[in-house]
């Protein structure tokens, strides 16, 4: 028998999160555009608040993308794989009770809190069947895929092709055994935070961007115009914020960016360097607020 993959349906999903990403991107900019022209006061808080509302879904967003665009579903005589971003669950097709679709519940599935087009995700308790997890992008391909712990929501395009190959394989009964594997992404964070060399970058990054705000917070109110690098005219002491904001930026990429390369352990050397650059970036930004001169 001929295994295969079964992905879900990207389109209209990477269109909706990617929209949603141009739209909070440019509110983010527009915000610290803003923020450099302002003066102290209620047009000052407006702009740093819309800029800072904006940009902290972003990752979570950005992240989303990512997962759908390599959303996967792979069936074969021994395993049914589901692939959805860092999250990773390898089911034995011996412990496959059965694979139906939504349109079979007498009471129909209540969506995951947050759900859109291609990202269709979370768990939620059903009358009939306990815990379910959704790891589906379209509403209109659902399927049910039960296991004696748990049952799982995907939307291969095709599903109909996912039931009769998961019944073809289930005939021919398995080659070899496979074991049962689940993989969350807190489990990356998990393992990097139990290094001592990342959590000490980690909370030295943190208290370095922590003090960028508190220092910055003191300059501003305090003085009306600062000079800034090597212009010769003197700036609004508002335009200092740019500084910490960019550096927590910076981390926040850089901490995502570390742990998407800390997952395999032949490019966790690449964390460490982002991680390490993270860090040293933020002292920088620091060291040049302390250095700014004041009027």
């Amino acid at each position: 028998m001929k295994s295969g993959h079964f992905p879900p349906p990207k389109r209209n999903g990477l269109i909706v999160h990617g929209t949603i990403l141009l739209v909070l991107i440019i509110i983010t900019i527009v915000g610290f555009i803003n923020l450099s022209n302002a003066d102290v006061g209620p047009a000052f808080l407006i702009s740093l608040l819309i800029s800072l509302i904006a940009f902290i879904p972003i990752p979570f967003f950005a992240y989303r993308m990512y997962s759908l665009s390599r959303a996967d579903y792979f069936i074969d005589r021994d395993s049914l794989s589901i692939r959805w971003g860092l999250r990773v669950e390898d089911i034995p097709l011996n412990d496959i009770e059965w694979i139906r679709p939504v349109d079979d519940l007498t009471t129909p599935l209540t969506f995951p809190s947050l759900s859109l087009p291609g990202g269709l995700l979370g768990t939620r308790r059903h009358p009939d069947l306990s815990t379910v997890e959704f790891l589906a992008s379209d509403a209109k391909k659902l399927l049910l895929v039960a296991t004696a712990k748990r049952i799982f929501v995907i939307s291969p395009e095709n599903p109909a092709a996912l039931t009769q190959t998961f019944a073809r394989a289930t005939e021919l009964g398995s080659l070899a055994p496979v074991e049962a594997k689940s993989v969350y992404p807190s489990f990356v964070f998990t393992q990097a935070w139990g290094n001592n060399l990342v959590r000490y970058l980690w909370l030295v990054t943190l208290l370095l961007n922590i003090g960028l705000f508190i220092w910055a917070s003191f300059i501003i109110p305090s003085t009306s115009q600062v000079l800034l690098g090597q212009r010769p005219e003197p700036s609004p002491s508002s335009q200092l914020i740019i500084l910490p904001v960019v550096s927590l930026l910076l981390a926040v990429a850089g901490w995502i960016a570390g742990l998407y390369f800390y997952r395999w352990e032949r490019e966790r050397v690449l964390a460490f360097i982002v991680w390490g650059s993270g860090t040293l970036t933020s002292l920088l930004f620091l060291l040049a607020v302390l250095q700014i001169q004041t009027l």
